[in-house]
């Protein structure tokens, strides 16, 4: 058996009650920080929480051969753990179906994700949320500013009066992927560095960055776009949201609960 557990947003105390029992049960316990991190939490806190041993597999070791991970749910429980929920990467996605196809049973035992907390921390309506984008380093996709597949998702869901989820990038391309992802070298894109370069691409209105999500003190600021890249919002890791057309309520939320001022035009 292979079972995917997601560990939530932040720490060592994220996971669900059922993903805990189940990380405790398995026979062999791995994981991934390559997709994403728990940057509350390092690997050696998550094996004392859980009283395991975890064998952590870097891009390589999950996408390339994953014939460890396989035989050891052949063999006996397995359990595959990945920060927010296991199914949002298609990497696990394609996991799953090698080890169905080795006839291999799996099964899913969800974490909470970034898109749900962007929702919740901010009191966006989560059904208004259209097309996700990513918004990469210049250094990642190789050219200046902010690509075109970014301004086009951005502008397409603001024509629909819909809000777009944000993920900034980790930039974790120079061999420090194995491990909790704490490697001093990564890069994490923050809100004011991804909110500066929108504004500088030429977009105007209101962005909203959330930082910490999943923690017990996450950051939440709501303000034009310009002065968003001026701010300070903590640690990673940072999400923007591209807020289209705002219902009152939501307006009300983002004035109370991220500071929105009062005369900000939505863009």
């Amino acid at each position: 058996m292979l079972t995917f557990v997601g560990l939530g947003l932040y720490d060592e105390r994220s996971v669900t009650v059922r993903g805990r029992a189940a990380i405790r049960e398995a026979d062999r316990v791995f994981a991934e920080f390559y997709t994403s991190r728990l940057t509350g939490a390092t690997v050696a806190a998550l094996e004392a929480t859980h009283n395991v041993d975890i064998e952590v597999r870097d891009r390589a070791g999950v996408e390339r051969d994953p014939a460890p991970v396989l035989d050891a749910a052949a063999d006996g429980d397995a359990v595959f753990l990945t920060g927010g929920d296991p199914m949002v990467s298609t990497t696990h996605a394609d996991l799953r179906l090698r080890a169905h196809e080795r006839g291999v049973d799996t099964s899913v035992i969800h974490g909470t994700t970034a898109a749900a907390a962007a929702a919740s921390l901010t009191g966006l309506q989560n059904y208004r949320f259209g097309k996700a984008t990513t918004l990469p380093f210049e250094s990642s996709h190789g050219g200046e500013g902010v690509p075109d597949s970014v301004l086009g998702t951005i502008g397409d869901n603001r024509q629909r009066g819909l809000h777009t989820l944000v993920y900034l990038d980790i930039d974790r391309d120079k061999g420090h992927s194995r491990g909790d992802g704490n490697d001093p070298e990564d890069r994490y894109m923050t809100g004011d560095h991804a909110a500066g370069l929108l504004a500088d691409a030429g977009l105007s209105g209101v962005g909203v960055v959330v930082g910490q999500a999943g923690s017990e003190n996450p950051t939440v600021r709501a303000d034009e776009l310009a002065t968003l890249g001026d701010g300070d919002f903590g640690p990673p890791l940072h999400l923007l949201v591209v807020p289209g057309e705002l219902h009152p309520l939501e307006r009300e939320a983002l004035a109370a609960f991220g500071g929105l001022p009062a005369d900000t035009d939505d863009g």
